[in-house]
């Protein structure tokens, strides 16, 4: 019997010794930084305020981003490892971190890293919202900002009924397929002048093709609804004073971020009041 015994506790020690680690609870970091504006809306979207510890130079510019008010009092970090280094973060976000000279200076493998993909559907706006609130240790935030999204866009009309629009933008830039602008316009029933004239996603039409192109709808940056620059003035050319226009703030668009509901929405209630379906 002791040599039974014996060799069962044997045979214990060994299955012990070979069995996995018990899984660990998540963490919840205390020190996120993010490196990228996209990143930002996110981060500060779903965390806590006490949990960020540094974003970008850009995230309280009201133009740039949807949540630039929440980012107020907040540090801001430029571009350097350097800052980083000294907060010592415990999770860095970024929208892709590949961007981000900061980020290649580090060591290799210094902090925990979340790399999200970017952003041009609602789909992929979605899953990084997943992956940051599970990141940061949130994932219900996460849930009910999706659910909170999914009922804004519930029911949303598409007054567009296939008339071709195009994002003009300073300069003559217009913005093509494969963006977050062009699945906006899908969303509102809109068809993009870019992919009827086979552009790729960023290109430059003259004033004279876009006049020669006769779009239903010129979709144009709040900032350009009054002149401010050379590179906004084309916009306000008398060639392009017949075709109407719809207004996005930039801060919606720029990013794939919970802003995507406010820009759908406003798009279709502007398109609906220009040909007279609503108020």
């Amino acid at each position: 019997m002791p040599a039974l015994a014996a060799l069962l506790g044997g045979a214990a020690s060994l299955w012990a010794a070979s069995a996995p680690p018990p899984a660990k609870a998540p963490t919840v970091p205390l020190r996120i930084v993010s490196i990228n504006l996209c990143a930002d809306q996110l981060v500060l979207a779903l965390a806590d305020r006490e949990q960020i510890a540094g974003l970008t130079e850009n995230a309280t510019d009201a133009e740039m981003s949807g949540e630039a008010m929440k980012a107020r009092g907040l540090p801001l970090l430029s571009n350097s490892a350097e800052q980083i280094l000294a907060i010592e973060p415990d999770l860095i976000v970024g929208m892709p971190a590949s961007r981000s000279a900061a980020l290649r200076a580090l060591p290799e493998q210094s902090y925990p890293l979340l790399d999200l993909a970017t952003a041009n559907t609602l789909d992929e706006i979605y899953s990084s919202i997943r992956q940051t609130a599970v990141a940061i240790g949130h994932p219900a935030r996460g849930d009910a900002l999706i659910a909170r999204m999914q009922g804004e866009l519930a029911g949303l009309p598409k007054p567009g009924k296939g008339r071709v629009a195009a994002y003009y933008q300073r300069r003559g830039y217009m913005t093509g397929t494969g963006t977050l602008i062009d699945e906006l316009m899908t969303r509102v029933g809109l068809v993009n002048l870019a992919s009827k004239l086979g552009k790729p996603p960023l290109s430059q039409l003259s004033l004279e093709e876009m006049v020669a192109a006769e779009p239903d709808y010129l979709i144009v940056e709040s900032a350009t609804d009054e002149v401010t620059d050379q590179g906004s003035e084309m916009l306000h050319h008398p060639a392009l004073k017949d075709i109407p226009r719809i207004s996005v703030p930039q801060a919606w668009t720029v990013c794939g971020s919970p802003a995507y509901t406010e820009a759908a929405r406003s798009m279709a209630a502007q398109i609906a009041k220009l040909e007279g379906q609503g108020a």
